[in-house]
């Protein structure tokens, strides 16, 4: 099933974004784990449309209604299953999209791959909205990684080419994980934000979309996690990361920057500090051979330009193959980025609790 991961845990995602619902079914997760309701609708309350000019205009209320597997504030070890009902679908929007190719969307390859049974309205499961329950699932592993002593987070490294402050990949620290997850525009620099907020803006002003960067962090896990080659930690957060529809790229540490280093500069050599085995660089980001060193986990995701644009595009209609001039209807982001920012931590979030579940330490 295209839409189920399966490692330690397992997370299956379902809904369209205009049926009636969206959810996730969580299982094998740890019996008797508290979950703060609120907390969680903090988490998710940063992936909502912002009312600023820089997302879409959809306005849902995204709560999540747990359905099973959560009893007494706790865990129950059971399938945590919950759905978010939609509640402000313009399906109308989409009835000139059923037969007709949106560019750089999957209306084509979705007619093809489903036999044309799909539900195109909005993007059907292909939509971003699906991302709504994962950020959910997300929320849940993040609090169970907490009560652990792990601590992720993420924010804005680019937009368009307008660049935030990296994160420091040897002393990064919770606190500044948590000071630019509390942030509405999550970057570290307030000049960014004001420049890519503008990048944005003008973007719509223009009928037009921009794409950009995520970089995203873990401290706090525990070296000696994950495995080599098909199941290593870079493939399972990798996987996670590309359940996210806009994602194109993604590298870890020093990433694409190795192929122009020598080997003297891109190795992190070991050393022992307060009894402990660091390494004094950290150009591995954190994982080497799909396995964890102890070291922070960074990497970072690339997101394309929002798909959805105003301005007239030239397609096909894949039933009657004719030529045909498209204008999108609808209501979109001009930048997925600074929405997408909870998506990524909630991404690493399940993997990181699906590794150590499969290995039998939480």
């Amino acid at each position: 099933m295209s839409s189920l991961f399966n490692g330690g845990i397992s997370v299956s995602l379902f809904g369209e974004s205009h049926g009636k619902g969206i959810g996730v079914v969580l299982d094998n997760l740890p019996a008797g784990e508290p979950l703060d309701l609120d907390e969680i609708g903090v988490f998710m309350a940063r992936r909502a449309p912002k009312k600023d000019g820089t997302s879409t205009m959809r306005s849902e209320k995204d709560i999540p209604d747990i359905l099973s597997g959560f009893y007494e504030g706790k865990t129950t070890g059971t399938p945590l299953a919950a759905v978010i009902f939609n509640t402000d679908q313009h399906s109308q929007d989409y009835g000139n999209i059923s037969h007709v190719a949106r560019p750089a969307h999957a209306d084509y390859t979705g007619y093809l791959r489903y036999n044309g049974a799909n539900d195109p309205r909005g993007g059907g499961h292909f939509s971003g909205r699906i991302t709504a329950p994962l950020v959910f699932a997300g929320a849940v592993c993040a609090q169970i990684l907490k009560q652990r002593g792990i601590t992720t987070g993420a924010h804005i490294r680019s937009i368009k080419g307008i660049s935030d402050e990296s994160f420091d990949p040897m002393n990064i620290t919770a606190e500044q994980l948590e000071t630019v997850k509390s942030r509405s525009f999550p970057v570290i620099s307030d000049d960014a934000e004001q420049k890519m907020r503008g990048e944005i803006l003008a973007a719509r002003e223009a009928q037009d979309s921009v794409g950009g960067i995520v970089e995203c962090a873990a401290v706090g896990f525990p070296a000696g996690v994950g495995s080599p080659m098909l199941d290593g930690l870079e493939n399972v957060i990798s996987r996670l990361v590309f359940a996210i529809p806009a994602v194109k790229g993604i590298e870890f540490g020093v990433g694409f920057g190795c192929a122009d280093l020598f080997g003297s500069e891109n190795n992190d050599e070991f050393a022992l500090r307060n009894g402990k085995v660091v390494t004094l660089t950290n150009n591995h980001g954190g994982i080497l051979g799909g396995i964890s060193s102890g070291m922070p986990i960074i990497f970072r995701a690339a997101f394309k330009p929002t798909p959805s644009i105003s301005r007239t595009q030239n397609s096909v209609d894949f039933k009657e193959m004719t030529e045909q001039q498209l204008l999108i209807k609808g209501r979109h982001d001009p930048c997925v980025v600074p929405r997408a920012v909870p998506c990524v931590e909630s991404a690493l979030n399940i993997a990181l609790v699906s590794a150590l579940a499969a290995e039998g330490k939480l």
